[in-house]
């Protein structure tokens, strides 16, 4: 019967198939909808090289190792990411208190292994979420208390006041970025086009996302010759150059640089801030390091502070500013904790800026929790401040070392140069790339610093960053590498890198 029943069907669905004439119908095969070829153009163009080939390589890599494959190395040693807790950094005590108390309210605020003022934090952000729930949605700024505790961080570390209506909670400093990028643009093609300044070396997040909003980016270089210095005259060129293929709009700053690790003196923030008064540019301020200051007579001066010393003249400029739980001496890249402070913003398009967020409900907030205990950690005489403060005094320390380290260390090995790495976590140094190797990377079809880092990886395990995803002057070649696996396994690391360099230098010279 089973057999019969199947005929029937086969068979009925065949009749289906033949036209009144007889002939069998030929049915369309039906395609995706989606292909390479009709999907947004504008997509295809990003590029985030941080998370590029060579770190794919790096995963197949460690997939190979889990299986016995035999390699020269035991294990791949992600140096391209500033992830903080994945190279070994322990989370702040304090910091993951508040966040679990936050979690689990009804066993954790009345567990006696929890100190008081974890608590007290906890129960403050808890009493101003829905239900007394992180897992409810907040206003899509954010929730109000923590955006009062950014306000109060921020006045007390620039001396002047923030208004917590200026402030919105974002996924990380990311998601914040694209935000006020995406308000900024000019929705239209050609010249029309807003064009973005953004520093050379830059965050790929910004030419990936310039190419995703079909921008155009105004690069200026920075100064590898003088610690990577933000000079007045590129500033100039650049935008004269931009101007016949844009619309130039905004300038991006990041301080302290990445890849590049410098931090600005008050005076190029100065001189930065009247370059984008004269070209009428909205300013964004990447300061996601601010923390992460390690060279003698370094200093983080915000841009919003300076701005507002700088008089009547400068103190309306519209500018945007961003922070981050992911870097700093917290290293909470996974809870993807953000905010941004936008000042002197036209009263409609803050209309329109809550209107875009509020299109994304709200960033997690747990993230937003852990943002809180960043802009309100323990003060002294409360019971976690002790341990608090010589947890955050180790993990700036151990930066400061390796920061010494990597710098030292490069700048002894033959055909490495390297600038100070005043702060931020990583590394750019330059590579003098013999023509031989210039020659074999044409020859593979690879840019001459992707050659490099990809023998690099296959070598010795060590997965570095290609200069060329973040930009570099033409002819010069680097690599990215963060400084923070622990001490002991940098020193392992940075000699490894040495004899593979050294052999690189023979077998190309």
């Amino acid at each position: 019967m089973q057999n019969t029943a199947k005929s029937r069907v086969t068979l009925w669905q065949l009749c289906k198939r033949i036209n009144i004439r007889g002939n069998l119908q030929v049915q369309p095969q039906r395609t995706k909808v989606l292909s390479v070829e009709n999907m947004n153009p504008h997509v295809k163009n990003m590029e985030y090289a941080v998370r590029g080939p060579i770190v794919i390589r790096a995963g197949e890599i460690e997939q190979e190792l889990a299986k016995g494959v035999k390699k020269p190395f035991s294990e791949v040693v992600r140096a391209n990411i500033g992830d903080c807790h994945a190279t070994g950094q322990k989370p702040v005590t304090f910091l993951r208190q508040v966040v679990a108390i936050c979690t689990d309210p009804d066993r954790l605020m009345n567990d006696p292994s929890y100190p008081a003022d974890a608590k007290d934090r906890a129960r403050r952000i808890l009493d101003s979420c829905s239900g007394k729930s992180i897992g409810s949605y907040s206003d899509s700024s954010g929730v109000r208390v923590i955006r009062e505790d950014i306000a109060k961080y921020i006045t007390e570390r620039d001396g002047h006041p923030a208004d917590p209506d200026d402030i919105f909670l974002s996924t990380g400093a990311s998601d914040s970025i694209k935000t006020i990028l995406k308000l900024l643009m000019t929705g239209e093609s050609g010249k029309d086009r807003a064009g973005v300044m953004i520093p050379i070396p830059q965050y790929p997040l910004y030419t990936a996302t310039i190419a995703e909003y079909n921008a155009y980016p105004i690069g200026y270089y920075l100064d590898e010759s003088n610690t990577w210095a933000l000079n007045i005259p590129e500033l100039k060129r650049a935008i004269t150059e931009a101007r016949d293929h844009c619309i130039p709009r905004a300038i991006v700053v990041i301080n302290p640089g990445n890849p590049t690790g410098q931090v600005l003196p008050r005076q190029n923030i100065e001189e930065i801030i009247k370059f984008a008064k004269e070209e009428n540019l909205f300013l964004l301020a990447d300061e996601v390091y601010q923390h992460n200051i390690y060279a003698p007579g370094s200093e983080f001066h915000s841009f919003k502070k300076v701005l507002t010393e700088m008089g009547p003249e400068y103190n309306q400029l519209e500018l945007a500013s961003f922070m981050s739980t992911s870097k700093g001496y917290m290293g909470e890249c996974g809870f993807r904790g953000g905010y941004c402070e936008v000042i002197n913003l036209d009263p409609d398009v803050k209309v329109m800026q809550l209107k875009s967020i509020s299109a994304k409900l709200c960033s997690a907030v747990a993230g937003q929790a852990v943002m809180d205990v960043v802009v309100n950690p323990p003060r002294p005489g409360e019971p976690s401040y002790d341990l608090f403060m010589k947890e955050k005094d180790f993990v700036l320390g151990q930066l400061k070392k390796k920061a010494q380290m990597v710098t030292e260390t490069f700048n002894s090995i033959e055909g490495i140069s390297c600038n100070v790495v005043q702060g931020a976590m990583y590394a750019f140094p330059n590579i003098k790339m013999p023509p031989k190797a210039i020659e074999a990377a044409k020859a593979a079809g690879q840019k001459p610093d992707a050659f490099y880092c990809f023998q690099l990886l296959e070598e010795t395990g060590i997965c570095v960053v290609p200069g060329s995803g973040f930009g570099q002057v033409e002819g010069t070649y680097h690599f990215r590498t963060t400084i923070l696996p622990p001490l002991e396994n940098l020193q392992r690391m940075l000699e490894k890198f040495k004899v593979y360099h050294e052999k690189f230098l023979k077998k190309y010279k």
